[in-house]
């Protein structure tokens, strides 16, 4: 991956990526400094699918203000990510997800859907609530929304720790009691990690910053998916600095009254 910039006070960032005859573009948001990618957890998600795909891209800075002609009308009104293929306009990010899951297909690329069916859905109010906690200006309240954000991750940290079917052995007679595995789905990371480690990261970065909550430390399933994800190369390096997470979140983490 390569980065050139041409920046102003207002850009996106556009990533050219050809696969075999199939040319496609992104473009996604880029930090306050005009120059790095910013915090978006969707851009980072196709981030990941494209680094996990084995794919070569390039990733280019393009200033809004003054885009390219072949640009001017390109998703107007659309804010970042969203992707270009034969002149088609892909805004929705599952869709582009879908469209590479499909194109980026065995024997070529690897397969990145979970064999487990509830690894897509653990941990999907776990943002919702962290929104609701780092929102809230009222002190009285913010017990409340601690509580709540803390259930959703105690749900999320026991489906970590449980082991999957695959995990326990028919024909043991040892019990599996906590799961073993790296990431939601199994040792290797699926589409459903590249939809909840950029949000989970953000929490981490965020929470910490405004409100001083951290993960619980009894947390277990949850830290050691975060350790793990934080050895792989297609996790750390498509997160934006911390200081990016934590600007994106200085008007939103108010202090609270």
């Amino acid at each position: 991956m390569s980065i050139d910039n041409i920046h102003d006070d207002r850009v996106s960032t556009l990533i050219t990526v050809r696969l075999a005859q199939i040319q496609t573009s992104f473009h996604v948001q880029a930090g306050y400094d005009g120059e790095s990618i910013g915090n978006c957890p969707f851009s980072q998600r196709l981030f990941m699918i494209l680094w996990l795909k084995g794919v070569i891209f390039n990733v280019t800075t393009v200033d809004l203000k003054r885009k390219p002609a072949d640009l001017q009308n390109l998703a107007p009104g659309t804010n970042p990510p969203f992707m270009t293929f034969d002149g088609e306009v892909k805004t929705d990010v599952n869709k582009i997800e879908e469209f590479l899951e499909e194109k980026l297909a065995p024997p070529r690329y690897p397969k990145l859907g979970p064999q487990h069916p509830e690894s897509n859905s653990a941990g999907n109010d776990v943002f919702a609530k962290f929104s609701a906690f780092i929102k809230n200006t009222k002190k009285d309240a913010n017990e409340m929304y601690e509580k709540n954000l803390l259930r959703a991750l105690k749900k999320l940290d026991n489906y970590l720790t449980s082991p999957l079917p695959d995990e326990i052995n028919a024909y043991s007679t040892e019990e599996v009691a906590v799961s073993g595995r790296k990431f939601l789905d199994g040792d290797e990371l699926t589409l459903a990690d590249c939809n909840l480690l950029p949000k989970l990261h953000i929490i981490k970065i965020v929470a910490k910053k405004y409100r001083d909550f951290e993960f619980p430390s009894e947390m277990t399933g949850i830290w050691r998916y975060l350790d793990n994800a934080y050895a792989r190369d297609e996790f750390t390096n498509t997160c934006p600095a911390d200081q990016e997470i934590e600007h994106a979140y200085s008007d939103v983490a108010k202090r609270m009254k």
